[in-house]
C-alpha cells in the first residue's frame, strides 16, 4: 500500500486511480481538499498559488492537485466539466463542490 507522509510537503500532485483511492481511504476522517485543474486554463493558473498558500496554512487538511488532462479517470469519476473544481471531502463523502473562490477559505475554516 502507498505510504506517503502528507504533512511533510504542502499537496500531493496525483494521477493514478490507485493511488489516489490508498489516499483517500488513508486520510477519510481528515478533511480532503481536491483541486482539479489545467496546466492551458487561466483561472486555474490564478487559483494555483491561492491554492499551495492555504495548503500551507491548513496542515491538518490534505490538498490534492489533479491535472484534468493526466488522470482521466479520476476526472470521469467525479465528473468534473470545468476547471478549476475543488470538491472537499471527508469520510469518503463529498461536502461541498465548486469552481469557485469564493467561500473556499472560509469553508476550509469551518471545517477544521
Amino acid at each position: 500500500m502507498l505510504q506517503i507522509d502528507l504533512r511533510s510537503q504542502p499537496f500531493i500532485s496525483e494521477h493514478f486511480q490507485d493511488e489516489f483511492d490508498a489516499i483517500l481511504k488513508e486520510n477519510a476522517n481528515s478533511l480532503i481538499v481536491i483541486d482539479f485543474y489545467a496546466t492551458w486554463c487561466g483561472p486555474c493558473k490564478i487559483m494555483g498559488p491561492k491554492f499551495v498558500k492555504m495548503s500551507s496554512e491548513f496542515t491538518s487538511v490534505v490538498f490534492i492537485k489533479i491535472d484534468v488532462d493526466e488522470s482521466e479517470d479520476i476526472v470521469s469519476r467525479f465528473d468534473i466539466k470545468v476547471m478549476p473544481t475543488f470538491i472537499f471531502m471527508r469520510n469518503g463523502a463529498q461536502i461541498v463542490r465548486g469552481s469557485k473562490h469564493c467561500g473556499f477559505r472560509s469553508f476550509a475554516i469551518r471545517c477544521c
